[in-house]
């Protein structure tokens, strides 16, 4: 028996989560959620589940929580970033399943990782801010970070069994989003509605806008850079509409190995959770004869800008990664509530960069600081470029 604490049960991974761990309750067995503001489903899962503790955003949601489930509840509440930190570093817990979004899942993460708990990673941005640092401090806990985006995952299965050193390149797949076939031309009249419809998969809403973008392919490029210890000239992107090949791993003899599947990140974080073993049953059967047709593509850098800019970050290194990944939330959320327009994000990221002056990163603190200066800087971008 697995004890498992999820950090974001409420989001898309922690609910894909626990429908994961509900159909292997023998294998699997949760102490620990962290939430947000969605109080009622987390009543649900509480009452499903019966951790020993959890948290949400503040005093305020903690306290209606504690109405909602009934004061005589033997769960325990927690609230705020210490409630996050419990959760993060809960002493029954095996595994931490880190899916918060954006750059707030950071802290908890390192929390669990000084706590020794082995990670099933779905927050990518913790590996863009800090993917330096968090590597070096699981080494040094002995504790095991497993990939849950697909193509991270998908890379992790390809190479297991496999010398490092004989790996001559990453590729990640992309499905391309929905506005692959888009002309660029229409980009200027791109709505949020649009921008949340993904072909394929079912995802939270910031990170289907960074698909939609491309922003978070750039993303995994640089997380990628660090879980696998690959350069990022080494990482490709390609770009293939079916969502069916989840990522590859060329080696050095020519040889391609390709992991497949539906796109469900049910199989995923099945793997992740069951590593080094498999689950039954996780995903239904692939039929690639009634699927037909799988297509490879080149992405079109003019169109998606964003994939450019990754790259560039990651060869700066330092700090520029985690500015990169703080301008583009302060965009996709100023997005989400009208004030720019769908092509102002990768401008105001870029316009965030080209004033950034890399620094080194030799500490969390480092990186909250690089983190709150693109934030401001973004912030200060978005207020000349407001749709009126």
């Amino acid at each position: 028996m697995k004890n498992i604490s999820i950090l974001g049960s409420t989001g898309s991974i922690g609910v894909n989560t626990l429908d994961v761990i509900s159909r292997n309750l023998s294998q699997f067995n949760v102490v620990a959620l962290a939430a947000g503001k969605n109080l009622s489903l987390l009543k649900r899962q509480i009452e499903m589940f019966e951790p020993d503790v959890v948290s949400v955003i503040d005093d305020e949601h903690a306290r209606q929580l504690i109405e909602l489930i009934g004061r005589s509840a033997t769960v325990t509440v927690l609230s705020g970033e210490d409630g996050y930190l419990e959760v993060a570093s809960w002493y029954k817990a095996d595994m931490v399943v880190s899916a918060i979004a954006g750059a707030a899942g950071l802290s908890p993460t390192i929390a669990a990782i000084d706590a020794g708990k082995d990670i099933a990673l779905a927050n990518k941005e913790t590996m863009v801010m800090a993917g330096a640092l968090v590597m070096e401090r699981a080494a040094a806990c002995g504790v095991k970070i497993i990939p849950v985006d697909s193509e991270h995952n998908a890379i992790f299965q390809c190479l297991a069994g496999h010398n490092r050193k004989e790996v001559k390149r990453l590729i990640l797949t992309a499905s391309g989003g929905p506005f692959l076939h888009l002309p660029k031309e229409r980009f200027a009249y791109i709505t949020l509605e649009d921008a949340l419809r993904h072909p394929n998969w079912e995802m939270g809403r910031k990170i289907t806008i960074d698909s939609a973008t491309m922003v978070n392919k750039g993303l995994e490029i640089i997380e990628a850079c660090w879980l696998f210890g690959m350069n990022a000239n080494n990482i490709d992107v390609c770009i293939h509409p079916q969502s069916i090949v989840h990522s590859m791993v060329e080696y050095v003899d020519g040889s391609v190995i390709a992991q497949m599947g539906l796109p469900d990140m049910r199989g995923p974080i099945s793997y992740a959770l069951s590593y080094p073993e498999r689950t039954e049953g996780a995903v239904d059967t692939l039929d690639l004869c009634n699927i037909g047709k799988l297509e490879f593509l080149y992405p079109d850098r003019a169109k998606f800008p964003a994939l450019g800019l990754a790259y560039e970050a990651a060869k700066r290194g330092g700090s520029a990664p985690a500015v990169l990944n703080a301008s583009n939330e302060v965009a996709v959320e100023a997005f989400t509530e009208n004030t720019i327009g769908f092509e102002d994000i990768p401008l105001i990221i870029k316009e965030v960069l080209d004033s950034h002056l890399t620094r080194e990163i030799g500490t969390i603190n480092d990186v909250l600081e690089a983190d709150g200066w693109g934030r401001i800087k973004a912030g200060e971008i978005v207020e000349k470029r407001k749709v009126s």
